[in-house]
């Protein structure tokens, strides 16, 4: 419960970026693209930049043709400057606009209509309502074997009330959206093998393998 208050994930950076996650989801989520090898990830929420960087860097060590699709409501100046001026920025395409706007995903889905593997990671406003439309529009565009990653399950295990300045809490976040969306699809189950190795996660139930074709 203190990881909240004390904004634990904030502690850590990638390549100079603050990347807002735990080192144990960074390692899962470098086993996961170096296992899969996607060409594109595609990423809602950006914040500093970190996890955008992170996984361009991952590519980049693949050394394939990947590259990574940024999207943010607000992408902040200082961070816009700073991610386009990175050594990993040339693997990075950023688009400004709400991930759930009919307008911004179909940006998204031109994109992965030309890459032959597809990964998707979902980390912006953590809502219920939010997150399931996000998994409507975006779900679609993983490949069978890469993953979806749905960010900050964590919240419905943590004790109501632990962020009272957003609007998500206990009962309504990612992990809800999630256990409402697996009961709609076949296609994707949640890798609970990463699960029992992570122990600590923010995204426990949230790393859903694809494992059928659209």
């Amino acid at each position: 419960a203190a990881i909240a208050p004390h904004n634990y994930t904030y502690n850590f950076t990638w390549l100079g970026r603050p990347v807002i996650q735990f080192p144990q989801d960074l390692a899962a989520l470098q086993e996961i693209i170096w296992d899969t090898r996607p060409n594109l990830i595609i990423e809602t929420g950006i914040a500093h930049g970190g996890s955008l960087i992170f996984h361009a860097s991952i590519l980049q060590l693949l050394g394939n043709d990947g590259h990574v699709l940024g999207i943010d409501i607000d992408i902040r100046e200082h961070n816009r400057a700073e991610i386009e001026s990175h050594p990993m920025f040339e693997r990075i395409e950023l688009i400004q606009g709400s991930s759930t706007d009919d307008a911004i995903a179909a940006q998204a889905a031109e994109a992965a209509a030309t890459a032959e593997r597809v990964m998707v990671v979902l980390d912006s406003n953590h809502t219920q309502a939010h997150v399931l439309r996000e998994l409507e529009l975006y779900a679609p565009l993983v490949t069978k074997g890469c993953y979806l990653v749905v960010c900050d399950t964590l919240i419905e295990d943590m004790p109501a009330g632990s962020f009272p300045d957003r609007p998500w809490d206990k009962g309504d976040n990612p992990r809800t959206a999630v256990d409402t969306f697996l009961q709609t699809t076949a296609r994707f189950e949640v890798d609970t093998a990463i699960d029992a190795k992570l122990q600590i996660s923010v995204a426990p139930g949230g790393y859903l393998k694809c494992v059928a074709e659209k």
